[in-house]
C-alpha cells in the first residue's frame, strides 16, 4: 500500500512539473511575441530619430548606418525655420481647439437628446445616424468640396472647422455613457423643477467626464493628423496645417528632398501627440470602456 502511495505521489509530482513547464513555456512564448511586436512598432520611430540626426550624404549611403557617425542636432533647428513650424503649429492649434469646443457642444446636446429626451422617431433617427458610419468618409469629399466652393469658404479656417464638427461615433460613445446614468436622477430633477440644460450641466456632464476627456483628446489628435482635406481646400502657409506644411517645405533647388531635416520636422510634429498619449492614455481607455457597457 505504501508503494502505491509513493508511486502515486511521484506521478502527481511529474504531472505538476509538466504543468509548470508548460506554463513557463507559454509565458516565455507570450513575452517573446510581445517583444517582437513591440520591436516592430518601435522600429519606425527609432529609424525616424536615427535619420533625423544624420547628414544628407550619410543618409544616402548604400548601406544604412544604425546610428549617425556625426550627430546633427542642428537638423531640428533647420527644420523649425525651414518649414515655418511656428506658424503651422499655431494654425493647427487654432483649428484643433475651435473645432474641438464646437464639436463637444454639438456632441453633448445630441447625445443628451438621444439618451434622455422622448420625441417621435428618435430610435429611427438614431439608427439612420449609425448607418452613416458604414459610409467611408472619402465618399463625402467631392460633395463637401462642391458645397464649400459654392459658399466661398476655400482657403479659410472655416472650411477646416465646420465640415467635421459632427461625429456620429462621438455621439454614440457619449450616448452610451449617458444611458448608464440612472433615469431616476433625471425624473427626480424634473420633479424639483430643474431644467434639462441645468441637469445636463450639473449631473450628466460630471458623471460622463472620462468619456468627454477621451473625446476631446481624440478630436484634437484628429485635427493634428488631418492631411487630405486641408491639402485640398487650402493654399499657402496662411491656412496650412502642420501635416501639409511638411510636404514640400524641404525640397531643395535641385529637386531633391533633404530627408534628414524632414525627419527632424516629423519628429517635432510627432512629439506632442506622443506626450498626449503617454500621459492621457488612461483617460482614453477609461472613457471608451465605460461607454460600451449598456446599450
Amino acid at each position: 500500500m505504501a508503494d502505491i502511495n509513493v508511486m502515486h505521489q511521484k506521478n502527481m509530482a511529474k504531472v505538476t512539473n509538466k504543468q509548470k513547464f508548460v506554463s513557463v513555456l507559454v509565458q516565455v512564448l507570450l513575452y517573446f511575441f510581445l517583444i517582437m511586436v513591440a520591436i516592430i512598432v518601435i522600429f519606425p520611430f527609432y529609424w525616424m530619430i536615427n535619420s533625423s540626426l544624420k547628414t544628407l550624404d550619410e543618409y544616402r549611403w548604400s548601406v544604412p548606418s544604425l546610428w549617425p557617425n556625426t550627430v546633427m542636432w542642428s537638423n531640428y533647428a533647420d527644420a523649425f525655420s525651414t518649414a515655418s513650424l511656428g506658424q503651422l503649429f499655431l494654425n493647427t492649434l487654432f483649428v484643433g481647439v475651435v473645432s474641438t469646443i464646437l464639436s463637444l457642444i454639438i456632441t453633448v446636446l445630441t447625445a443628451f437628446a438621444f439618451a434622455r429626451l422622448e420625441f417621435k422617431g428618435k430610435n429611427a433617427l438614431f439608427a439612420a445616424l449609425l448607418a452613416t458610419m458604414m459610409i467611408p468618409g472619402e465618399l463625402f469629399t467631392i460633395t463637401n468640396y462642391g458645397t464649400v466652393t459654392t459658399l466661398g469658404w476655400l482657403n479659410t479656417f472655416t472650411v477646416l472647422i465646420v465640415p467635421f464638427l459632427v461625429s456620429v461615433f462621438y455621439i454614440y460613445l457619449l450616448r452610451q455613457n449617458f444611458l448608464q446614468i440612472p433615469n431616476e436622477l433625471y425624473l427626480a430633477a424634473k420633479v424639483d423643477g430643474t431644467s434639462d440644460i441645468k441637469y445636463l450641466w450639473k449631473i450628466m456632464i460630471p458623471l460622463a467626464l472620462p468619456t468627454l476627456i477621451s473625446i476631446t483628446i481624440l478630436k484634437m489628435m484628429g485635427a493634428w493628423n488631418s492631411y487630405i482635406w486641408p491639402r485640398l481646400v487650402t493654399r499657402g502657409e496662411t491656412h496650412s496645417l502642420i501635416t501639409n506644411g511638411l510636404r514640400n517645405a524641404f525640397v531643395e533647388s535641385t529637386g531633391d528632398v533633404n530627408i534628414p531635416i524632414q525627419m527632424a520636422a516629423v519628429a517635432l510634429v510627432s512629439l506632442p501627440l506622443f506626450m498626449v498619449f503617454l500621459f492621457l492614455r488612461k483617460y482614453i481607455m477609461k472613457g471608451v470602456s465605460r461607454s460600451g457597457i449598456k446599450g
